[in-house]
């Protein structure tokens, strides 16, 4: 199940029989990554109805897990209602900190981009992204989170 069963009422049907079958399974979302073909931090989103999922990734999801496809399709095909899962400014505090993150630098790495590319912005719909573990020398373990969208620069109309 997810870690946080309070946002499950917010979350799409599907999200809790996902959860579900991924716990008794005893699954990471890397290995369903992997299947899929995928990366973890989008099977992830789809879990929690955020991103699509396309035919081949329901009937990987269904043999992966053991979920009836019949009953998946029909709800994973749907398009996704991205953005209402969380309050603002977000409680849980692994996703305050990066909401933190994106208010002590968001105008430090908006400049340092606009002179890079000049007027626009980052999409968040031709982008991917991706989580690494790394260890510093002291045995000292760091998260690295990678952004990486299409840079859509401003029309002159």
């Amino acid at each position: 199940m997810t870690s946080n069963k309070s946002i499950l009422p917010r979350l799409p049907q599907f999200s809790g029989t996902l959860f579900e079958a991924k716990q008794k399974k005893g699954v990471s979302f890397e290995t369903i990554a992997k299947e899929l073909g995928r990366d973890e931090v989008a099977v992830a989103a789809i879990f929690y109805g955020q991103c699509s999922a396309s035919k081949e990734d329901i009937e990987k999801l269904s043999s992966i897990l053991g979920i009836e496809h019949a009953n998946l399709e029909p709800q994973l095909l749907d398009y996704p209602n991205r953005g209402h899962v969380m309050d603002m400014p977000p409680k849980e505090p692994l996703m305050y900190r990066l909401y933190e993150i994106v208010q002590n630098y968001g105008y430090a790495y908006k400049s340092v981009i606009n002179e890079k590319f000049g007027d626009g912005i980052m999409s968040a719909i031709a982008f991917n992204t991706h989580v690494d573990k790394e260890q510093d020398k002291q045995g000292n373990d760091w998260v690295v989170i990678t952004l990486k969208g299409k840079w859509l620069p401003y029309t002159r109309f």
